[in-house]
C-alpha cells in the first residue's frame, strides 16, 4: 500500500516553528535595539541563517532516496567529524564563553556539533541495519556464539564509535550536546534489539565518566551545587536558574500576556536561547506550558508511528533516532530551566535562537517526512 505525505507531522512542526518565531520576535526586541539599533535584528538573523537554509535542507532530505542516504551515511559522518576538528584551528575556529565550538566562514558562523546529531543517527542506523543476522538456534553452544557475535559485531564497535564522538566533543567542550547524542544513540542501540546487558554496561560507564567530568571542571560542579541549593549566590552563579524560576512563577496560571515579559529586559540570562522556556512561561502561564508539552508529546507519538510503519531497519532506526533526539532535547531543556534537573545549556527545539540547531532540526524533519512517505 502506497504511503501518503504525513500532513499531521508537517503542520505540527510548522505550528511549533511559527510559534517559536512569534516569541523570538518579542523576546529578542530589547537586546536587538540595545546592540544593533533596531528591534528585528535577531529575528531577521534567525530567518536568514536558520529558517531559510533549514527549509532548503529539509526539502533535500525529503527528496533524497533513502537507499542512497544509507550508502552515504558513513561519508556524511566522516565529513562532519572533519569539520568538527576545524573548530580547534586558529584560522577558522571561534571561542565563546570558554568553549571552542563554532566555525567562522566569511560572515557565516555555525556550530558543527549540531549537525553531528543527525549524521551520527544516520550512521548508526546504516551500520546496525547492515550487520549480519544473529544465530537464533537454541542450545548453550548457540547462546555462546550469539553472545560472542553481539560482543564483537555490535557492542565493541558501538563503544568505539561513541568514544570517538565523545572525545571530540569533550575537548571543545560541548558536554550538553555530547549528553544528547549519547542518550539518543543509546536508545537507538537498545531499540535495535541488542541485549540489555550491553545497555547496562554503557550506562554504568557513562555514570562514572559523568562524575569524572563534574569533578574536573568547576563550572560543572557549580551547576550541580546550584541545582541542589538554588538560593546560593542568586546574583552570581545561580542567577540564571533563579531568574528563570521567577519568570515561570510570575506567569501564574494564564500568564502575563503575549509580549508582556519583564524578564526579557536584561534580567534573565540567555532569554532568547537556553532560557526561552522561562520567558515563554512568563507570558503564557501554566496553561500555555502544558499546551507546549502536549505538542512535543504529540510529536513523539507521530514519530513513533512513522518508525513502526517503516518497512526496513534503516528507516525505522533513523525515525526513532530523530524522535528520541528532539523529544529528549525539548524535555531536558524544559526540565533544566524549571529547576527539575541541573542546567543543561541546550536549546529548546524550534524555539531557541540559533541558526545551526534550527537548520539541523528542520533537515531532520524533512528526513522524517521522507521516511513516513517512502520508508
Amino acid at each position: 500500500m502506497k504511503k501518503r505525505f504525513n500532513y499531521s507531522l508537517f503542520f505540527l512542526v510548522v505550528f511549533l516553528v511559527g510559534f517559536g518565531f512569534l516569541f523570538l520576535a518579542t523576546l529578542s526586541a530589547p537586546a536587538s535595539l540595545k546592540y544593533f539599533g533596531n528591534t528585528n535584528y535577531y529575528l531577521f538573523h534567525q530567518l536568514v541563517y536558520g529558517l531559510l537554509p533549514g527549509v532548503i535542507l529539509g526539502i533535500v532530505a525529503f527528496k533524497v532516496p533513502l537507499d542512497y542516504l544509507k550508502k552515504i551515511a558513513p561519508a556524511l559522518l566522516f565529513l562532519n567529524l572533519i569539520v568538527l576538528l576545524f573548530v580547534f584551528t586558529p584560522f577558522a575556529g571561534l571561542k565563546f564563553w570558554g568553549a571552542q565550538r563554532w566555525l567562522n566562514i566569511g560572515k557565516i558562523t555555525f556550530q558543527p556539533s549540531e549537525f553531528l546529531k543527525i549524521t551520527s543517527i544516520l550512521y548508526l542506523s546504516a551500520w546496525i541495519a547492515s550487520r549480519s543476522p544473529e544465530n537464533r538456534k537454541k542450545g548453550w553452544i548457540s547462546m555462546v556464539k550469539k553472545s560472542y557475535h553481539n560482543l564483537i559485531q555490535l557492542f565493541i564497535p558501538f563503544v568505539i564509535f561513541l568514544g570517538i564522538i565523545s572525545a571530540i566533543l569533550y575537548f571543545q567542550p560541548d558536554i550538553s550536546t555530547l549528553g544528547i547524542i549519547s542518550l539518543t544513540l543509546l536508545l537507538m542501540y537498545f531499540a535495535s534489539g541488542t541485549p540489555l546487558w550491553h545497555v547496562f554496561l554503557i550506562i554504568s560507564g557513562g555514570i562514572g565518566i559523568l562524575l569524572f567530568l563534574i569533578k574536573t571542571e568547576s563550572y560543572r560542579l557549580d551547576r550541580w551545587l546550584i541545582f541542589l541549593h538554588p538560593g546560593t549566590d542568586p546574583l552570581g552563579k545561580g542567577l540564571q536558574i533563579n531568574q528563570s524560576l521567577i519568570a515561570i512563577g510570575s506567569g501564574g496560571f494564564f500568564g502575563k500576556g503575549f509580549g508582556m515579559s519583564t524578564q526579557k529586559f536584561g534580567f534573565l540570562p540567555q532569554v532568547m536561547s537556553d532560557s526561552v522556556f522561562a520567558a515563554f512561561a512568563e507570558e503564557v502561564g501554566i496553561i500555555g506550558c502544558l499546551i507546549l508539552l502536549s505538542l512535543f508529546i504529540l510529536f513523539f507519538w507521530f514519530g513513533i508511528k512513522i518508525a513502526k510503519s517503516s518497512s526496513d531497519k534503516f528507516s525505522r532506526l533513523t525515525a526513532l533516532g530523530i524522535v528520541f533526539w528532539i523529544t529528549l532535547q525539548a524535555f531536558i531543556n524544559i526540565g533544566s530551566i524549571s529547576g527539575i534537573i541541573p542546567l543543561s545549556g541546550i536549546p529548546l527545539p524550534f524555539f531557541s535562537y540559533g541558526g545551526s540547531h534550527l537548520v539541523a532540526e528542520l533537515a531532520s524533519i524533512g528526513l522524517l517526512l521522507n521516511i513516513s512517505k517512502n520508508g
